[in-house]
């Protein structure tokens, strides 16, 4: 592990979902305990000098990331979810995808009002999903002080999804 970088522990898939494509494949990071605590260690050095409440990750990989960092740095974990999966009042953002829309929520109760949040998912690609998590949060009242992701894909200009809140990414991929 001395010489290895987290982007060592990312498998590409050429051609997957779809001709063209370059997949990232993050789960291979975190099958390896040196890979994932690679990457978790590479996340939480990402923080150090942030001052927050609580970590806020986004299904499923978020979670995967998100949930170690709040454990170690002794802060709450608030999941954002897919439709239909939280049992209690919700607050909900619809989003745009490639093709169609999706919808995302959060318990109107995980946030408090001026709580200080790190958003984190495994991965920047067009923005989306990250955007409406992010409106969620200040819907409730949150202030979203970094948004955090291991790897992002340059190519497809997430950042743009993203202007005015502080982002950063680990492993960084020229193309899409």
């Amino acid at each position: 592990m001395a010489d290895k970088r987290v982007e060592d522990y990312i498998l590409t898939i050429p051609d997957f979902p779809h001709e063209g494509i370059m997949f990232r494949d993050v789960t291979t990071v975190m099958q390896d305990a040196d890979g994932f605590r690679l990457a978790t260690d590479a996340l939480l050095k990402a923080l150090e000098g942030v001052e927050f409440d609580a970590v806020v990750g986004v299904e499923s990989r978020g979670f995967l990331f998100g949930a170690p960092l709040a454990y170690t740095l002794h802060k709450g974990f608030v999941p954002v979810r897919k439709q239909g999966k939280l049992p209690r009042e919700t607050v909900e953002k619809e989003y745009a995808l490639e093709y169609g829309t999706a919808v995302i929520e959060m318990h109107t109760d995980s946030i408090r009002k001026g709580q200080k949040v790190v958003l984190i998912d495994d991965l920047l690609a067009t923005g989306g999903t990250t955007a409406a998590a992010a409106s969620l949060i200040e819907q409730l009242g949150g202030e979203v002080v970094k948004i955090l992701f291991l790897v992002e894909l340059e190519g497809l200009n997430g950042r743009e999804a993203l202007k005015g809140y502080t982002v950063d990414s680990i492993v960084k991929y020229e193309g899409k």
